[in-house]
């Protein structure tokens, strides 16, 4: 069977949950006519308190129902499966893969001009330590939080609330002179008024989800004309995925329910 040309093929973004939808709507904002497939694995979610070989384990299976559906190129919209698994993927995949770290990592490269960074994200990216070792071989010198209770602020619809507010507060308050700070969840780009207010202007905030389309963007040859159609892929409850969805860009498009226990085997 002859492939369809990269071009006429979608592009595949992938994530634990729901916070991989920013980084899809970065992406639709810079090629508004490509095809995507958006895979949540929300039967598995968080994969940030899992072994780094059960996440690896997880990517490979989803990039292997990707390449089944034709994809053109991948996306792991996720820190965790970024960290854990992109080093592989890379080598091992026929189309072009792209994690959310190591574009926020050049962003802040670029950004600094003190050489002091900062990272926020969850307690899995921040404890394997994969920001801090990318920002220090550059020269840099970096503070890292971990920021736990951010994502379920996103998910409960609270992200402009007080209460986000106070736990921006609760987190940052204690930061070193830093001027440029890394949002290392895909959560957390709907946070950023809030951390911005917290930290006040000096401080230049780096978008894991913005950098990563901009980066794709530059690699991708988009079609010249489409219609620009997202298929949802969900290994948990569709209508859970949707309420959360809602809270963080929506969902436009199918939504294809799948069973986890048998995605190795689904045509």
């Amino acid at each position: 069977m002859t492939r369809p040309s990269t071009r006429s093929r979608p592009i595949g973004v992938f994530d634990s949950g729901v916070g991989g939808l920013t980084v899809l709507k970065e992406l639709r904002s810079r090629l508004p006519n490509q095809d995507f497939l958006y895979f949540s694995d929300t039967a598995r979610v968080p994969y940030g308190r899992k072994p780094k070989e059960m996440v690896c384990g997880f990517a490979r299976q989803i990039v292997s129902f990707l390449l089944r559906m034709q994809v053109g190129g991948i996306v792991i919209a996720c820190n965790t499966a970024s960290a854990a698994a992109l080093p592989e993927l890379a080598t091992s995949t026929p189309v072009p893969v792209w994690g959310v770290i190591d574009p926020g990592v050049e962003a802040a490269r670029r950004q600094t001009r003190t050489g002091r960074v900062g990272v926020i994200g969850t307690l899995g990216t921040v404890s394997s330590g994969v920001y801090q070792r990318k920002l220090e071989a550059l020269g840099l010198w970096v503070w890292a939080q971990a920021c736990p209770l951010f994502v379920h602020v996103v998910e409960e619809g609270l992200a402009g609330s007080s209460d986000a507010q106070a736990l921006a507060q609760h987190y940052l308050s204690a930061r070193p002179d830093i001027d440029t700070l890394i949002l290392g969840c895909t959560h957390y780009p709907m946070l950023g008024p809030v951390i911005q207010r917290v930290v006040g202007p000096s401080i230049s905030l780096v978008s894991s989800a913005v950098v990563t389309a901009e980066v794709v963007n530059a690699a991708w040859e988009p079609p010249a004309a489409g219609a620009g159609r997202v298929t949802h892929y969900v290994t948990g409850d569709p209508l859970a995925y949707r309420h959360t969805a809602h809270f963080i860009d929506g969902v436009e498009g199918d939504i294809v329910p799948l069973d986890v226990t048998r995605l190795d085997s689904l045509p």
